[in-house]
């Protein structure tokens, strides 16, 4: 049996949406999708202003402008994430300062960022670790008192709370991702919130997303033409691709549902081996609530993950890890941190083994990669 890391699911109103778009000759961004999406999210999750992107890449370095971001400032993040974190800061010349995780949790310690505040320090940037939150409380009462801006990076947490509010909308920005390996998809694409009582901000978001043009004025009446007035870049998406990511939006709260079931017959299934100390299985506080993004066990060595992986592939199960971290890596040598700096995230990114997750994912399947698990972990006991 062949089983895929992910599957892209479909709700099966994508091209009815994108048929519709057509016939309304507005494919290109900023259309009848772009403004009914943007204003799908508001509404569901609380944000006073979401503009699609074409990327949660995209969300980011929109959130970098929006700030200010420049030469001399420092933004604390963790390590353990994707490129496009610290991409972000890198572009605008400030310098990212990477931190440890929690070992429970996965996401940033809370308590290793206070130690790294300074006078340069813009911003903290959370990243929520397989749609898991961070400490928000924290880490916000640190930015209150420093005067921080706190961007989350919650691309793997659309549809996930922390204490009853969405993941994103407990920052001052938050960046969703809508890629293809997300639980809601259009391919490519992204979105930023913006939680912050600034009009003015506000207004310069809606510039910078339309390449530094009022554009978005001039089209509600506000300006009698448009003209360059900021910096910016192409960042809003076709509304042919809104068109799609609205069908998934739609059902967001099903699709949520499909991926829990699968993720608690994974933790059933292996919870005696987790009690029994052969892996450790994922803890989802009870202030949480996940959108059940990834499911993953950490192993008690890289010689015991590389094994089970490669023995999960051989049945054509494609497990898979996740990250290499970004202080260690070529670049983060560069900019002159050493693999032993950040223990627990060499420790856990060593460790950790991700299995296939999806949607349409049949009991056959989940069947198939416990019980596989199950003999490869008897066989290192």
């Amino acid at each position: 049996m062949k089983i895929p890391f992910s599957k892209i699911y479909t709700t099966g109103l994508e091209l009815t949406y994108m048929q519709d778009c057509l016939l309304r000759g507005e494919i290109a961004g900023n259309g009848y999708y772009t403004q009914r999406t943007q204003e799908y999210i508001q509404t569901k999750f609380g944000s006073p202003k979401v503009l699609l992107t074409t990327s949660g890449t995209a969300a980011l370095e929109m959130a970098a402008l929006l700030i200010n971001l420049g030469p001399g400032d420092e933004v604390i993040m963790p390590s353990f994430t994707f490129v496009s974190t610290a991409n972000a800061v890198m572009l605008r010349g400030a310098r990212p300062i990477f931190v440890d995780i929690d070992r429970k949790t996965l996401n940033i310690d809370s308590e290793a960022i206070k130690s790294r505040i300074n006078q340069n320090t813009k911003a903290i940037i959370p990243v929520h670790y397989a749609g898991l939150a961070c400490d928000m409380d924290n880490i916000m009462d640190l930015a209150y008192k420093n005067n921080l801006y706190v961007i989350e990076d919650a691309a793997q947490a659309v549809n996930s709370t922390y204490r009853d509010k969405y993941l994103g909308t407990l920052g001052h920005i938050g960046c969703y991702s809508f890629h293809g390996t997300k639980n809601y998809v259009c391919g490519e694409g992204g979105a930023i919130l913006l939680n912050i009582d600034d009009q003015q901000l506000l207004d310069r978001a809606e510039l910078i997303w339309e390449k530094g043009t009022n554009r978005n004025q001039f089209l509600r009446g506000q300006a009698d033409k448009y003209t360059w007035v900021d910096i910016g870049s192409s960042y809003l998406p076709a509304d042919i691709l809104a068109a799609f990511l609205c069908a998934q939006l739609e059902e967001m709260d099903q699709i949520t549902t499909q991926r829990q079931n699968i993720y608690k017959y994974y933790y059933d299934s292996l919870r005696e081996y987790h009690l029994a100390g052969l892996i450790r299985l994922p803890l989802i506080s009870e202030e949480c609530q996940s959108n059940y993004h990834i499911f993953y066990c950490l192993l008690n060595s890289t010689s015991q993950r590389d094994y089970v992986m490669h023995a999960l592939r051989s049945r054509g199960i494609q497990a898979s890890f996740h990250y290499i971290p970004l202080h260690s890596s070529p670049m983060g040598k560069k900019l002159g941190y050493e693999a032993d700096d950040l223990p627990v995230t060499e420790e856990v990114s060593s460790n950790l083994l991700r299995l296939p997750i999806y949607p349409q994912m049949t009991f056959e399947e989940q069947k198939h990669v416990v019980e596989s698990l199950k003999n490869i972990l008897a066989r290192i006991n």
